[in-house]
């Protein structure tokens, strides 16, 4: 759907406080269009919002949908039976999703850069948008957490070339046409929406087939659906990966230093191009960096500054993010909340000095805690203690078929200490109680698992 600015002038946002959403309100609002919207709860980002001259409702009412609106945006979190929603329509005012707006935006900038995958988009598209900003090329950033370069997760730039995350769910990326789309990974995940894995890798191939001739798709070699996935493509096919016998952009001469943080060169069919140094700890960070060395070539950035902007990276909110230390234990915050993420972090933090790995995790929905039950089981093998929240219902209905203390019996079973606490003070308390000088601390969830270590930090 296209959509033409000069007769949608006034747009409404229903959750204008989600991340990807205030992104998008401030860029029409910067751009002249007349933006309001609503969310449930004030935050950070509506008060931003609010600062910078935008109305913002608190709660949902349809008497916030006047008549002079003529553009409703939503995102798939919002039924059909919101107020709001069921305001726009008896008005007669266009209600898109929110993926619909942002397909929209990209076709403004013609060197797009739209970073899809399960795991790593947020990192992968911080990265490359350091990286941008090094070579000065002045991008447009919208971005699933708060990146301190930029001073948060939006940057307006006056050029050609834009940076987004694409999200598979409800298979929003199939709305936009990237210059260069990059695909991270592809697992199962979001089984509230997609039937199976083949399922959810015919909807990335669907994604691919968007990009134009003249433009690139960057896929890991070793995926086990990038055949299915780069099937009939015309673009240009990049692959990267640990090996370089079957990937283009591939690492040699890796090390580590005692902070978990890696260094490599990165190499590209056969030849070293530039050589990388992370601030950031985690193997699991160099197939993200390559895929920001890749996807920066194809919009010219040269090795030199494609290395500066890699080092000035030094992290994204919620990805094992330091928050700091009290009784001579460390805290640090991750948003992991697939199997696949969970290993990575705590792989990640067996390489950080530490006595003791405490993971303070809060699955997140029902559907995903049922659906990844064994996977989340054989997850924790590099935590030395788990304590567990209840589910974080997000969008879900708790139906009494999964409970956290099914998901700490799977990890039992699976040989690592779990223990099902449920709400945040008595895990607050029972670290309080047994956790000693040298340990390291992990809240970890897409949820608000992040209050326990803020309790810890400020008792």
């Amino acid at each position: 759907m296209k959509l033409d600015f000069n007769k949608y002038k006034n747009i409404y946002f229903i959750g204008i406080g989600g991340v990807s959403m205030s992104g998008l309100a401030e860029i029409l609002y910067i751009k002249g269009l007349n933006v309001s919207g609503s969310d449930m709860k004030e935050s950070d980002a509506t008060k931003k919002l609010v600062s910078s001259g935008i109305t913002v409702h608190i709660g949902h009412s349809a008497k916030n949908i006047t008549d002079d609106i003529n553009l409703v945006v939503y995102t798939a979190a919002i039924k059909s039976s919101n107020p709001e929603i069921i305001a726009a329509k008896e008005k007669g005012i266009l209600t898109v999703e929110r993926a619909v707006l942002l397909g929209n935006i990209m076709d403004w900038y013609e060197k797009s850069i739209a970073v899809a995958g399960t795991h790593g988009k947020t990192t992968t598209s911080s990265m490359i948008s350091e990286i941008m900003i090094a070579a000065k090329k002045d991008p447009t950033i919208t971005i699933g957490g708060n990146l301190s370069t930029i001073g948060g997760n939006i940057k307006i730039g006056k050029s050609e070339y834009f940076v987004a995350e694409a999200c598979e769910y409800h298979d929003s990326f199939l709305k936009f046409y990237p210059f260069t789309a990059v695909i991270l990974n592809v697992e199962a995940e979001h089984l509230d929406y997609f039937k199976d894995i083949t399922n959810i890798r015919t909807s990335f191939h669907k994604f691919a087939l968007n990009v134009p001739e003249c433009g690139y798709v960057i896929i890991k070699s070793t995926d086990p659906g990038k055949s299915t996935i780069t099937a009939n493509l015309k673009c240009n096919v990049i692959t990267f990966g640990m090996d370089g016998s079957n990937s283009m952009w591939y690492p040699l001469n890796i090390s580590m230093d005692d902070s978990g943080r890696v260094s490599f060169d990165a190499c590209f069919c056969g030849m070293p191009k530039l050589h990388v140094n992370l601030k950031v700890p985690g193997k699991h960070n160099i197939l993200n960096a390559l895929a920001a060395c890749a996807a920066a070539t194809t919009v010219g950035v040269s090795p030199e500054k494609i290395a500066e902007g890699l080092e000035n990276y030094t992290g994204v909110d919620r990805r094992f993010q330091y928050k700091g230390t009290f009784n001579g234990i460390t805290v640090v915050d991750d948003y992991a909340h697939h199997p696949t993420e969970v290993r990575a972090t705590l792989a990640a933090a067996k390489n950080v000095r530490h006595n003791t790995i405490w993971c303070l995790f809060q699955p997140h929905t029902y559907s995903r805690a049922k659906t990844l039950l064994a996977d989340f089981g054989k997850a924790f093998k590099d935590a030395d203690k788990v304590l567990l929240a209840d589910i974080y219902a997000a969008r879900e209905k708790d139906t009494g078929i999964i409970s956290s203390k099914d998901v700490a019996e799977e990890i039992c079973k699976n040989g690592t200490d779990a223990l099902y606490l449920g709400d945040f003070e008595s895990i607050k308390q029972y670290v309080l109680d047994n956790a000693k000088p040298g340990d390291l601390v992990i809240t970890m969830g897409a949820g608000d698992i992040y209050k326990v270590g803020d309790m810890l930090l400020t008792k």
